[in-house]
């Protein structure tokens, strides 16, 4: 029996109407465009205005656009995983609500919660379930809806966070030398005083209190995550880079997460890495935690070429962190 590897064959995406910018958050709080621009680069940002709608709508949205651009037909779905933080529900699981909604009848999904690095890890477990044989087609979803937890009174994080999600289709395929290659993922479990938030779950259940002390809130200090977040990518890349016997002439492209346009550009320096090979798009998109690197493949789907070699590195809240390599199979 051939070796199956897991490839991407498609990118789907979907991003709110309504844009945030920075104009509009300077008549909100102490704020300004120079300010922000000159501390994450972020110009404006999506966010989902209408009641009633949340972070299951713009999964599905995404996959939609996905199965339609392949032209995959739903039956075949072997399995939907929704990397998310910002969930419909405690429960049931927003993966199922889409799969739901998208009519996927032989399809099990489930949700997965990693923060911003939530993508990378969906992806690695994908390749797992198609490696195995288990699955041959895995659609996974990231997609937040940050603005759910998002203070509007706090200049520090409320300028830097958007709403959004992106989709991929992986199968397997006998073709050698594409797809997932290899993946790098680490949880340190240091961040919880750092990057938070302090209620809702079961050690501090929401009350009255917790609401009239805004502590459903995100919570984060900035300087500190800064840092570990730098070390962290920086490392992990190089990681990659080492144990596949590479140089970083032989990366095509960088998909980091985008929180923070300060953090790509010192990652990318860090590791010896030209910005030319970066997908960023965090000026127009803001931070959208799980869907920053599938909305990153889908604004550059038409630039990447058959045997890029791709790193895709990420960061989160726990902390959470890691890098992959991915050789782009179309």
């Amino acid at each position: 029996m051939e070796r199956i590897n897991a490839i991407i064959t498609g990118v789907g995406g979907y991003v709110p109407d309504y844009v945030l910018t920075n104009e509009e958050l300077a008549r909100m709080v102490d704020t300004s465009d120079e300010w922000i621009m000159t501390r994450v680069g972020i110009k404006e940002r999506r966010i989902l205005v209408e009641e009633g709608l949340g972070t299951s709508y713009m999964a599905r949205k995404a996959a939609k656009q996905l199965l339609q651009k392949t032209g995959c037909d739903p039956d075949t779905i072997d399995a939907l995983i929704v990397t998310t933080t910002t969930p419909d529900y405690k429960f049931p699981s927003t993966a199922s609500i889409v799969l739901g909604k998208l009519g996927l009848k032989n399809a099990f999904a489930f949700d997965v919660s990693a923060a911003c690095c939530g993508f990378l890890y969906s992806v690695d477990l994908a390749a797992s379930l198609i490696k195995s044989g288990r699955c041959k087609k895995v659609i996974v979803i990231g997609a937040d809806k940050m603005s759910s937890m998002v203070d509007y009174t706090d200049r520090q994080t409320c300028v830097l966070f958007g709403d959004g999600a992106g989709a991929v289709l992986m199968e397997g395929t006998e073709e050698e030398n594409v797809g997932l290659i290899d993946s790098f993922l680490r949880t340190d479990g240091v961040g919880l005083p750092f990057l938070h938030l302090k209620a809702g779950g079961s050690v501090c259940p929401p009350s009255h209190f917790t609401v009239d002390h805004r502590l459903h809130y995100i919570y984060q200090e900035g300087r500190t995550v800064f840092r570990y977040a730098v070390t962290d990518m920086s490392n992990d890349v190089l990681e990659i880079v080492k144990r596949n016997n590479m140089s970083t002439d032989d990366v095509a492209w960088i998909a980091p997460h985008e929180a923070n346009l300060r953090i790509i550009e010192a990652v990318t320096k860090r590791v010896g890495i030209d910005m030319d090979k970066v997908l960023v798009n965090i000026d127009h998109y803001g931070n959208t935690s799980a869907a920053t690197i599938p909305l990153a493949l889908w604004d550059f789907e038409k630039d990447l070429k058959k045997g890029d070699n791709i790193i895709m590195t990420a960061f989160g809240a726990g902390f959470v962190h890691g890098a992959s390599l991915t050789r782009w199979a179309y």
